[in-house]
Order: C-alpha cells, then sequence, then structure tokens
C-alpha cells in the first residue's frame, strides 16, 4: 500500500503545480508607460494615448484627445484585467468615459469603450 499512497501523493503534487501555474498564466500585468491606443466607435476611429502609472492594483494617469482633451484618469489592474476612467465634457454634457479590457499575452490591451451610455465601442491599445 506504500507505493500506492507514493502514486497518490505525487498525483496530488503535479495537480497542485499544474494549478499554480495556470494561475501564473494570468499573472497581473503592468501598465505603467504610455500607450497609444485606436477607438471604433460604430465605423469612426479615433487615437487618443494614455500615459499611466501602477502601483499594486491602483492606475492613475493622463489621457488626451481631440475629441474629449486633457483628462486626469483613475482605474484598477486585477490580473490581465485592466478599467480606466475619467470625467469628461462631451458637447457641454458631463460624462464618465470607461475603458475596460485584457491585456494579452503580446502586451495589446483591448476591449470595450463606453461614454456614459451615450456611445460606445471597441478599443485596442499598444504601449510606445
Amino acid at each position: 500500500m506504500r507505493n500506492g499512497n507514493g502514486l497518490v501523493r505525487g498525483l496530488a503534487l503535479a495537480a497542485a503545480f499544474i494549478a499554480l501555474s495556470a494561475q501564473g498564466a494570468h499573472a497581473q500585468v503592468n501598465m505603467t508607460g504610455e500607450w497609444a491606443l485606436e477607438v471604433d466607435i460604430m465605423g469612426q476611429v479615433s487615437n487618443p494615448s494614455m500615459t499611466l502609472q501602477q502601483d499594486g492594483m491602483a492606475i492613475t494617469g493622463h489621457y488626451s484627445s481631440a475629441q474629449l482633451g486633457e483628462q486626469d484618469v483613475t482605474g484598477t489592474v486585477d490580473g490581465d484585467k485592466v478599467t480606466v476612467s475619467f470625467d469628461a465634457d462631451f458637447g457641454g454634457q458631463a460624462a464618465t468615459v470607461t475603458y475596460s479590457g485584457t491585456v494579452d499575452a503580446d502586451g495589446v490591451w483591448s476591449g470595450d469603450f463606453d461614454l456614459s451610455g451615450l456611445a460606445s465601442g471597441t478599443f485596442k491599445g499598444t504601449k510606445s
């Protein structure tokens, strides 16, 4: 029976190692740096940029675009999931802008863009 117990322990250790390795695949990303974005809202493409600083799971930074101007941003990182938002003036109306997505293995951040429900679309960003 001793050999059977050793086999069971070995399999349990192997399973634990595989589970830990799988968790490592979703390690927290590093968002610090300059990001070039491409935003597509119903076929209308714009190219804003963000300069982000990450401290643990918290993000702060600056957003710049011709459409929404210069804005301070805040956000969070949870593994490969990243959300950044800021308040802006959209044609005289206050709006919250949210970028929410994931960062893939190549370092590309992509997901959904939302402008307080007034407009929505998709985005893709790369560090420059």
